[in-house]
């Protein structure tokens, strides 16, 4: 696979010989820009809002000190960028991360998503909060590698029905989000006063859940308000403790990933636990200001996993913006990113094919940095491809 070299190409023949150039800028900082341009005040304080004074949102996007190391003439004209996950070949180390509420950019929210992961064959894992049922995302995804990310309700039933939903739907594994059981402070949000579940908005798998309508009085069609406040009563659980782990395991056959792991011994807890695999992230720098970056925390959760011998997949997201900080990720022992803001900006612009140019950008800089740092396969990419600025 040449995928780099053919998405370049591609650009450059049509801005060349055809004139025309792409619709929407290669540079994230620009596309963040124009996206926000385009977003109500509302969504984009939603999306692009860190926790507190956003400290950790700001470092996370900090790979500078993760210096590349190019190696010269190593044969990379046909490079492999698949990788393991879960069981799963994917085609390249890239998914789109959990990100709730799509609707708040665009009117076609996690459906558009959905149909750009399918074209590009990228998996796409869909939040509890999304804005559409889990079911119609997963006919939209297809075939294409999918995962349902699982916020752990205190109602039991519906708990267990949301991991019953996403197995009967066709989802290949669990992303048992642990990192939120109650949300951050989030001062942009605080700022305006607004909480867009409080609208409706984002709980689209809750209102179509045949547990959650059983604990109404009438159904979220004809008392929406009332459903809502049902939505607050029973959304997240932070009483959960390592001990109630057993509950997940028990109620789906999926593997189950745990997303937002920092420290290392929680790495390891969670291994023990059963975990398939560890997400590395800080919720997108949105629950903890201040808190170390998933980025410094990467190598120690790593590290953690190897000495426990269990064949177990590391994620890493928060703070990826470019092909480049995938490759330092990989190098650092990650399996596989997670894409976040990005894809939503491109979402913010032009829907499915909004979506499409960011993804298709970041998987062909990511190839292309591979190959010109003397790597032709993904899996390959190790510690020595990289090195600390403090080292040099």
């Amino acid at each position: 696979m040449r995928y780099g070299d053919e998405v370049l190409n591609s650009i450059y023949r049509e801005g060349t010989l055809e004139g025309e150039t792409p619709d929407y800028p290669a540079s994230y900082e620009e596309l963040r820009e124009e996206a926000h341009e385009a977003m109500s005040d509302e969504a984009r304080a939603y999306v692009h809002g860190g926790a507190g004074a956003e400290v950790t949102f700001r470092r996370e996007q900090d790979f500078s000190e993760w210096r590349v190391v190019p190696r010269m003439l190593q044969g990379v004209e046909s490079r492999d960028l698949s990788v393991g996950f879960l069981g799963d070949e994917l085609s390249f180390p890239v998914m789109l991360t959990p990100l709730g509420v799509q609707e708040l950019v665009h009117d076609q929210a996690e459906l558009a998503t959905a149909r750009a992961a399918n074209e590009l064959d990228v998996p796409f894992i869909l939040s509890s909060l999304s804005s559409t049922p889990m079911e119609e995302v997963a006919d939209a995804l297809g075939d294409t590698p999918k995962y349902f990310q699982f916020y752990w309700s205190s109602d039991e039933d519906i708990a267990r029905s949301f991991l019953n939903r996403a197995e009967d739907a066709g989802y290949d594994g669990i992303v048992l989000t642990v990192d939120a059981p109650i949300l951050g402070w989030r001062e942009r949000l605080v700022d305006r006063g607004y909480y867009p579940f409080l609208e409706g908005k984002g709980v689209a798998n809750y209102f179509s859940d045949p547990a959650f309508r059983d604990r109404l009085d009438a159904p979220p069609e004809d008392d929406p308000e009332a459903a809502v406040e049902e939505f607050l009563e029973v959304f997240g659980d932070p009483s959960l403790t390592w001990d109630d782990l057993s509950f997940v395991f028990e109620n789906t056959d999926l593997p189950v990933h745990f997303k937002g792991v920092l420290h290392p011994d929680d790495a390891r807890r969670a291994v023990e636990a059963g975990a398939d695999g560890v997400g590395v992230s800080t919720h997108g720098g949105r629950q903890v200001d201040g808190s170390v970056t998933a980025l410094e925390a990467l190598p120690g959760v790593v590290e953690a996993v190897n000495e426990t011998d269990a064949d177990t997949t590391v994620t890493f997201d928060s703070g990826i913006r470019r092909g480049s900080d995938v490759f330092r990720a990989l190098a650092l022992g990650a399996d596989a990113c997670l894409l976040g803001r990005p894809f939503v900006y491109g979402l913010a612009l032009g829907g499915q094919d909004g979506v499409e140019h960011v993804v298709r950008s970041v998987l062909a800089d990511f190839d292309l940095t591979m190959g010109l740092a003397g790597h032709d396969e993904a899996t390959a990419i190790d510690r020595d491809a990289v090195v600390h600025a403090d080292d040099l």
